[in-house]
């Protein structure tokens, strides 16, 4: 039996499975959870695509790479038990001209090696899944599915609930040292501290006195969703051959748990860190995002790619240009605005994206500093990896 007391700062579906795992393994313990916001989920698990990623582009023996493709099978465990709306619907990774093939060739071997079920098909049997779809070549991901990763907070915050653990939303963190973890609300003493805050989770590491390795840059991903009428042109998940230099996945195409299907996302700078819209500003981030020479770094590398984001995020036109690549019977009159979310991606002082999840130990702390997508994925994995590690 164990008598410890472990936080868990951050109730995005991280968080609340790492409290989650620590209330099945350590009977007993006492796990407390702290959110700022009234609820769980608020931020980027509430406002991604609702993708089961199978693991495809991580790099092989990377973090990502097991721990998404195993988080993604125990996911879809995890909703069937609980009778949560899941579909493993599978999905495409078109080539669309004869230059990208090569690139889409690498990602089969890629998907390969991380022991994935995938497969190469034509033109003409990739029309067999998206009759309206325009390739030259694609593969095929027979594990990728769909779910409302909100729906997964709320069930994890249940059973959290049910067993006794504390749920302390609306309650920011102020102060963090050693395992005294300081809030708007007060102190709470633990004997372990784990550090899920997201967006957030390079401040409450420095709060700390840790030297973060990189720091959270957010990039805001705009969503577009197809008119009802016009959601027929889509049957399932459409998504393009990524650039390997970047973590972003290109504009593509998703039909939701829902039923609903949605374009996006793009990626440009917020200058919030939950900035989900072009109007939201927040001068700490920005002065925060401007100071830091990674972020400087990074714009040079990329700078074409970030202003072609940009012009993207301002013209409806180019977006749905970006999706005609895809599937070209859409245009731009096909198009609602639909919900951004915001990644939190940690970049590192040279200006490289940091491409795997980023888990730094410190003393009796914990601090989840990268943790985009396929978090949401992965996230029961990262709860078995994180807590494997903690003193029982």
């Amino acid at each position: 039996m164990s008598g410890k007391r472990y936080v868990v700062i951050g109730g995005g579906i991280v968080g609340l499975a790492v409290a989650h795992r620590l209330v099945l393994d350590r009977p007993g313990a006492t796990v407390t959870v702290v959110e700022k916001e009234p609820g769980f989920g608020a931020h980027q698990t509430g406002h991604n695509s609702g993708v089961i990623h199978a693991g495809v582009y991580y790099r092989p023996g990377s973090l990502k790479a097991k721990l998404c493709r195993d988080g993604s099978a125990s996911m879809v465990r995890f909703c069937t038990e609980y009778g949560i709306p899941v579909e493993v619907c599978g999905k495409l990774i078109v080539a669309t001209g004869a230059d990208e093939v090569p690139r889409l060739h690498a990602l089969h071997e890629r998907a390969l090696a991380n022991g994935l079920p995938v497969r190469l098909i034509t033109a003409e049997e990739a029309r067999e899944y998206e009759p309206h779809l325009a390739c030259v070549e694609a593969m095929h991901v027979a594990s990728t599915g769909i779910v409302d990763f909100r729906a997964v907070c709320d069930r994890l915050a249940k059973l959290l609930a049910d067993a006794g653990a504390h749920l302390r939303t609306g309650e920011r963190v102020v102060g963090l040292h050693d395992t005294v973890v300081v809030t708007t609300a007060g102190e709470i003493r633990a004997d372990v501290v784990v550090n899920c805050a997201g967006l957030h989770a390079d401040r409450i590491a420095r709060l700390a006195g840790v030297d973060v390795p990189a720091r959270i840059v957010p990039f805001r991903g705009e969503y577009h969703e197809l008119r009802p009428e016009r959601r027929e042109l889509v049957k399932g998940l459409i998504y393009p051959v990524p650039d390997p230099a970047l973590p972003f996945l290109g504009v593509h195409l998703t039909r939701m748990i829902d039923g609903s299907v949605h374009a996006g996302p793009n990626a440009v700078l917020a200058l919030a860190r939950e900035g989900y819209r072009w109007s939201a500003f927040d001068l700490r981030d920005a002065l925060d995002a401007v100071a830091y020479p990674g972020l400087w770094r990074l714009a040079r590398r990329h700078l074409r790619y970030g202003v072609g984001e940009v012009a993207r995020s301002l013209s409806r036109r180019r977006f749905a240009a970006s999706l005609a690549r895809l599937v070209p019977e859409i245009c731009e009159d096909d198009l609602l605005p639909a919900a951004a979310g915001v990644r939190a991606q940690a970049v590192a002082p040279d200006g490289g994206l940091v491409d795997d999840f980023l888990i730094v130990r410190h003393g009796a702390q914990v601090h989840v500093l990268n943790a985009p997508s396929p978090a949401a994925t992965s996230s029961l994995e990262i709860a078995r990896y994180i807590t494997a590690g903690l003193p029982v």
